[in-house]
């Protein structure tokens, strides 16, 4: 098939701000986790060095970013030369020893206070427990720099809180990272640490991979252990957010697999996502769906995206053009994510429930109004999706679309200036349908508007298909490279 868009923006001629400088773009900050890990085998680098490196990076770039509620520099300098002593011996721990790290403060990290981004959260009380996600990456020798800002309890696609204040984008400023992982991919793309936890339940991971040029991946549901368990139920997925897809791949293998305190986990699967990057895409049958069927999407954003999708041709893939059978499922969500919302804020007293963001406020008193039979329907609409889209998948491997229908807007807003809806599911609609089907869902960075802002390309599998959404976004990443590219 072709797409009608070749040459349109690629990657490889961006309309974008310049790289920063041979100077910077060498500084261990800058760099993958993986190509830090080489180093340190090597011997020609040091987890003393990069995480020194990267301290320097939040001290100077995290006071206009505020992409980190939490910065623990003597803890991770502690950390980063109990690693140079292991690599000195040769004898690292686990797959990640020495690679800085950041933790979203949606997470329990065992010595800090995990807040939520909520003056509701008392920080007085103990703190002795990791997250699986935490401690696979503990046992794993990650080097924890700090947590991560994200909007109250997760609940909405930016990042801004009363506790927090307004978390900004690396590529300009005035914009907004999306979220609710803001901080982390602001972290990220700013190289504040190469590694960075995120949640989605929304799209929480893609939306902020998109508005900041990063790569993010929702594995399938399960994949990742959670604990404690979400509010939001199994719309709640945990995934890596990076630089590089090489980097999600070695950290999503750290971090499946069983975990005691999650009874739905999955075990891990039978094979790393590491071992399977760089197999062909050749005779994949892909589909492509520039608006899902319905949904308006900006034309600078189309043009972009479609030229990103005439790429899997030019590597031999078979793509079509064809929608998936999604219907709109927005009021669906909206009463499973709503009453989450009311559910992981039910203990609050009248004091604390004043504290909460005002938008936040709203959707749990919306939340309240709905039925069981309301819950019980929305969860009957999400098992015919998934139906559907299991059989979708007999005739597709893979299906492409936007990651956003639209680039990052002002900071600080919910939805972009002059729209008549309040709240971010009216222009997330390419993201939580597949929380609805618990698809595995990336976003890859795929060109930059005229004002120089990022834009995703999204690659969703079938349910448990993690490791060939990883395939296909490695394939993208080479054909189209965009890690020398910074804000």
């Amino acid at each position: 098939m072709s797409t009608g868009f070749e040459g349109l923006n690629r990657m490889d001629e961006p309309v974008s701000p310049e790289p920063k400088p041979t100077e910077e773009s060498g500084s261990p900050a800058m760099m993958s986790a993986t190509e830090l890990l080489a180093g340190y085998a090597r011997g020609d680098l040091s987890p003393v060095e990069a995480t020194d490196a990267v301290l320097d990076r939040i001290d100077r770039e995290n006071p206009a970013l505020n992409a980190f509620c939490l910065v623990t520099p003597e803890e991770a300098r502690s950390a980063a030369r109990a690693s140079a002593e292991r690599w000195r011996r040769g004898e690292p721990v686990g797959r990640l020893d020495g690679v800085p790290t950041s933790i979203k403060d949606i997470m329990l990290t065992r010595g800090h206070p995990t807040l939520r981004g909520s003056m509701a959260t008392d920080p007085d009380q103990p703190w002795t427990e990791d997250s699986p996600v935490v401690a696979r990456l503990r046992e794993n020798g990650a080097v924890f720099v700090g947590k991560t800002t994200t909007p109250e309890i997760a609940w909405k696609g930016v990042t801004d809180s009363p506790l927090s204040g307004i978390t900004r984008n690396p590529w300009d400023l005035a914009k907004t990272p999306g979220g609710s992982s803001g901080g982390a991919a602001a972290a990220v793309a700013a190289g504040m640490g190469p590694l960075a936890t995120g949640t989605d339940g929304g799209g929480s991971v893609r939306i902020p991979a998109s508005f900041t040029g990063i790569f993010a991946i929702k594995p399938t549901w399960g994949r990742v252990p959670h604990y404690p368990a979400s509010a939001f139920g199994s719309l709640a997925h945990s995934g890596p957010m990076t630089w590089t897809v090489a980097d999600a791949a070695l950290m999503l293998d750290v971090i499946s697999g069983a975990d005691p305190r999650d009874w739905m986990a999955l075990p891990p699967p039978a094979e790393r996502c590491v071992a399977t990057l760089d197999r062909p895409v050749s005779g994949l049958r892909i589909a492509f769906s520039p608006a899902l069927g319905h949904l308006a999407v900006d034309p600078e954003v189309a043009r972009i995206v479609a030229d990103a999708v005439a790429v899997f041709e030019e590597l031999g893939a078979h793509v079509e053009q064809v929608d998936p059978p999604l219907t709109d499922c927005r009021e669906d969500f909206h009463i499973l994510w709503y009453t989450g919302a009311a559910k992981a804020t039910e203990k609050l007293d009248a004091r604390q429930r004043e504290l909460l963001d005002p938008g936040l406020r709203e959707i749990i008193e919306e939340g309240l109004t709905y039925s069981a039979q309301d819950y019980l329907t929305a969860m009957a609409t999400r098992m015919a999706l998934g139906e559907r889209m299991g059989r979708f998948h007999q005739d597709y491997d893979l299906l492409l679309t936007p990651t956003m229908p639209i680039p990052a807007f002002d900071a600080g807003l919910e939805v972009p200036p002059g729209s008549s809806d309040p709240r971010w599911t009216s222009w997330a609609g390419f993201s939580y349908p597949f929380n609805m089907t618990q698809q595995p869902a990336a976003s890859v960075p795929c060109g930059f508007t005229a004002a120089g802002l990022p834009v995703g390309l999204q690659i969703v599998g079938p349910r448990h298909a993690d490791a060939l959404v990883l395939t296909a976004s490695r394939a993208f990443e080479t054909a189209r490279p965009w890690s020398h590219l910074r804000p």
